[in-house]
Parts: structure tokens; sequence; C-alpha cells
């Protein structure tokens, strides 16, 4: 009541009419009455926002893996029925860029494709080559299990670029074994073996240039590019490994080339 009071006898209000200053408690009777100056809103809804700092070493996607269950399990209690909880910042920035690459996922495989179609003209090829992009997950997954990293957007981005690389070593080693039967003259099984040897340095080293150019990426790219460049090294390594291997095997048993389609012990000197 001493603060209406105070607020009444301070507070003026000048009136042209009657060329005096008028108080409030003239006109009207106040009230004090305390109301929030910002109401916060999220899709139309009044929201409470938590925020906090990672410490020295943390990820976003540890910290969302641990926090996550525990506000799941506490807004299951009675008390919290009424209320909700929505995660921000990088978790949904990243879910966000997630659901918008897969969107655009079908598109770029339905390209790939029509591009492996227009260049052999023969779904077995064609096969071989998509079969070959699972390989490069392998030396994904023991990457990041080697380092202790963790899988987020930037290195999903890593695993897309990975695939064109691992794709572009199985195009090369198809083409070299049909070079070896076409051009040279080699029976299958031979043609298999040979480009396959030959082909063997010129992926390797390419390989090897690109580990290289990432591990920069890897050790001064900060935790943005590490997951990428983990991902990068690491599938790019055990995917040559297996494409070498794979490939000739997945080419033999998709065109029936068996150990004795061999020219024997007189082949024709190939032609580099």
């Amino acid at each position: 009541m001493d603060n209406e009071a105070s607020l009444a006898t301070s507070l003026n209000i000048f009136s042209q009419s009657g060329n005096r200053s008028l108080s409030i408690d003239e006109m009207a009777k106040p009230i004090l009455a305390w109301e929030s100056s910002l109401i916060k809103r999220y899709n139309l809804k009044r929201t409470i926002t938590i925020s906090s700092e990672l410490k020295t070493g943390g990820n976003a996607v540890l910290v969302v893996e641990q926090l996550e269950p525990w506000l799941e399990g506490l807004f299951e209690k009675p008390e919290y029925q009424a209320y909700a909880f929505e995660l921000g910042g990088e978790a949904e920035k990243s879910a966000e860029a997630s659901e918008s690459i897969g969107s655009k996922l079908p598109i770029a495989f339905a390209i790939i494709v029509f591009l492996l179609m227009a260049q052999f003209n023969c779904v077995k090829k064609t096969t071989i080559i998509l079969l070959t992009i699972p390989l490069g997950l392998i030396g994904v997954v023991a990457g990041l299990l080697l380092t202790n990293s963790y899988f987020g957007f930037v290195t999903l981005l890593g695993v897309i670029s990975l695939s064109g690389i691992v794709i572009n070593n199985a195009i090369v080693l198809i083409d070299r074994i049909e070079f070896e039967i076409n051009i040279n003259g080699l029976a299958p099984g031979d043609a298999i073996v040979i480009a396959a040897q030959r082909r063997f340095r010129p992926i390797v080293l390419t390989t090897l240039t690109t580990l290289l150019g990432m591990l920069p990426l890897w050790f001064g790219g900060g935790e943005l590019w590490e997951t990428m460049a983990i991902a990068i090294i690491f599938g790019l390594l055990g995917g040559t490994i297996l494409t070498l291997g794979v490939v000739p095997v997945l080419y033999a048993s998709f065109f029936g080339v068996m150990p004795s389609d061999t020219c024997g012990t007189e082949k024709p000197v190939p032609i580099a």
C-alpha cells in the first residue's frame, strides 16, 4: 500500500484542457502487478531455453547421447506430463542438415546409376561398381572406433565424398579388365589377374596422396573437420584394399569366369 500511495503522489499527468498537472490518484486507483517483460515462444509455444558450453575435449554428439535418455525419463514422471522438451543447438542443426541431404541422396544415386549405365551399357558391371560402395564403410567404422571419434553431420559428408572415390577405383579396375580382354586378347581369367596387377600401383599411389593430403585436416582441422578426415582416411584405406580384392572376384562371379578360363602357358604379350 505504501508503494501504491507513493506512486500515486509522485507521478503526474499534464492536462492540456485544464492547463494543469493531475496526479494519478485523482484519475484512477493504481495497482502494482508484476508481469513478464518478454514471453519467449517457439512454434507458438511458451519456451524456456537452457544452454551451455562444451568443456574442453567434449563434443555435442556424446553430450546428446547422455542427456536425451535422462530427459526422456524425467518427462515421463506425472508432474511433468504437461511439459515437453526439444533439443536445439548443434543437435537440431545437424538433424536438419542430415534430413536435407537424405532427401537429395536418391536423386544423386539415380544420376550415378544413369552415368554408369551410359558408360558401360551393362547391368552387371554397374551392379559390381555399386556393390563396392559399402566397402568404404568398413574402414570408416573401424577408423571411428580406433580414434574414439563419433559419427556426425560432417562425417556424413566425408562418407559421401568417399563413395565417389571408391566408385572411381572400381571403374578404373573394370575398365582395365575390359581393355585386357578386348584389346590385348587375353582370356577372361588372365585379364582379371593382369588388370588387378597393372592397376594396383596407380590406385594405391592415388590413395596414398589423398591420405597424406587429409592428414593436416585430421590433426589441425579442429573438432569440426576431424571426423570427416578420419572417415575419408580410414574409409579410403580399407575401401581401396577391399576393392582390389573384391572387384575381381565379383567380376568373375557375375560373368562366370572360372580359373580354367586362361590361355595356359602361352600368353600373348599384353599392351601396356
